[in-house]
């Protein structure tokens, strides 16, 4: 009699959404099903991969390609359920009639830049084992900002380039713009790469996203444009206060978290614009990942960092406290590995591909160089400062442009007058919670 398990492994992400530039699919795969971290990191892309190996599987994952998981029980044996989003997962099981199994915090994210290695043995199965494939070395860049700007906007318009030339080759360009030092670089990048590329600028347009005609984002970016003689290139996406809808945005993100539903309760306002506006838009180029790489967040609003721990810790803002920390998720992972739905969702829910440059590893490898403790020796107010001088220097070097520089703003409180933003969200994360999990009632 035969009394080993049978396992079944059920994958439901779509290969197509990979944007890899060096090599096929299948040799991803390869690289992924080889166990081999530094053949994993050569991947040069976004990417969400699977390898199925006997009752081995391995899956690795880039920061902008989400990818959960969910260990279902058969009588035969387990069956790994691999997806995109959570609710795909759920009604795959329905349909088995396995739903029974199933509550949102049993899935699994796959945390961006390990080797994610699962054995469906049967009962039990043991926890999967992380292998990092991306580790950049800190510290090791010179301590001049503007010697750092040239190398990270060089990088980074190098990635846009690639993108435009090899992935976007066709079609209208959008910068979601509130023209902050991440969406004002970015537009400013792509302009230049489209006309190095011989490809006419008119592709592109800056969207600004306007609750009922306010909010100061819309003030910035067209004051930021019309400095620099670019003003025919914005586009105000205005919306009504009513159609805010947090509560659709929290579904679409399957997360809870107040600061990145806000911000993607906007972004969804400004995708829906878009979209009524323009039926068939496809490119998106987003900012999402500027502040984590220089390290721009006000430390002081999180008790639960210090200055400290944001620079001793390698990406903190892209991974959370890492897999082997208990502050660690397994539901979610951490960092910008989990915020980055509020981004990739709400823009692929309605039918668009958002490109966010900041989060490619090969941009990452270089911020993670700066030697941010020399240069700021620990002090909060030269570590905010030090993007601006960053990116300014960067921007003026490579696109010969001195870009405009404001003050730090966060999306969500940049489009809409502050008593209408204070009016919309709820106070504390429980509402949020009960709205996620209501979805499986």
């Amino acid at each position: 009699m035969n009394n080993q398990y049978v396992n079944k492994v059920t994958d439901l992400t779509n290969p197509e959404k990979n944007v890899i530039y060096n090599m096929t699919h299948e040799e991803a795969v390869e690289c992924v099903r080889s166990g081999d971290a530094e053949k994993v990191r050569k991947i040069d892309g976004q990417f969400s991969l699977v390898s199925v190996e006997g009752k081995t599987i391995r899956m690795a994952r880039s920061i902008g390609r989400p990818m959960r998981y969910f260990i279902a029980k058969r009588p035969g044996g387990p069956e790994l359920v691999i997806a995109e989003r959570i609710d795909t997962i759920f009604e795959y099981l329905r349909k088995e009639g396995l739903d029974h199994q199933f509550h949102p915090s049993y899935t699994r994210m796959v945390p961006a830049h390990y080797i994610t290695k699962i054995e469906l043995l049967g009962c039990p199965d043991p926890n999967p084992v992380y292998q990092r494939f991306f580790k950049p070395e800190r510290n090791k860049l010179p301590k001049d900002p503007s010697e750092i700007g040239v190398l990270y906007i060089g990088t980074v318009y190098e990635e846009i380039k690639k993108w435009l030339r090899m992935h976007a080759v066709s079609g209208p360009v959008g910068v979601t713009f509130s023209a902050g030092i991440d969406s004002g670089a970015l537009f400013l990048l792509v302009y230049q790469a489209l006309k190095e590329l011989g490809e006419s600028p008119s592709r592109l347009k800056a969207f600004t996203l306007s609750i009922d005609g306010g909010g100061e984002d819309l003030a910035q970016a067209r004051k930021f444009l019309d400095d620099l003689g670019l003003g025919l290139f914005l586009e105000i996406i205005e919306v009504t206060y009513s159609s805010l809808d947090w509560k659709k945005a929290v579904r679409i993100v399957e997360d809870y978290k107040p600061l990145d539903i806000e911000s993607a309760t906007m972004n969804l306002a400004l995708m829906k614009g878009i979209r009524s506006l323009y039926p068939d838009w496809k490119y998106i180029v987003d900012g999402d990942g500027g502040n984590e790489n220089l390290k721009d967040y006000p430390i002081e609003e999180n008790p639960e960092l210090t200055i400290k721990s944001v620079l001793n810790n390698l990406m903190l803002y892209h991974e959370g406290w890492g897999v082997d920390s208990i502050k660690h998720s397994l539901t979610y992972s951490g960092g910008l590995s989990r915020g980055f739905m509020r981004t990739y969702t709400t823009g692929a829910s309605l039918g668009f591909e958002s490109f966010s440059p900041y989060t490619l590893p090969n941009v990452i490898e270089v911020s993670e160089g700066i030697p941010f403790i020399d240069i700021t020796g620990w002090d909060h107010r030269k570590l905010y400062e030090l993007k601006g001088q960053i990116v300014s220097e960067g921007i003026k070097a490579v696109t010969g442009i001195t870009m405009p520089i404001f003050p730090k703003r966060r999306f969500q409180h940049g489009a809409a007058p502050a008593d209408t933003f204070r009016k919309h969200f709820p106070e504390k994360e429980i509402s949020y919670r009960k709205e996620f999990l209501a979805s499986y009632e």
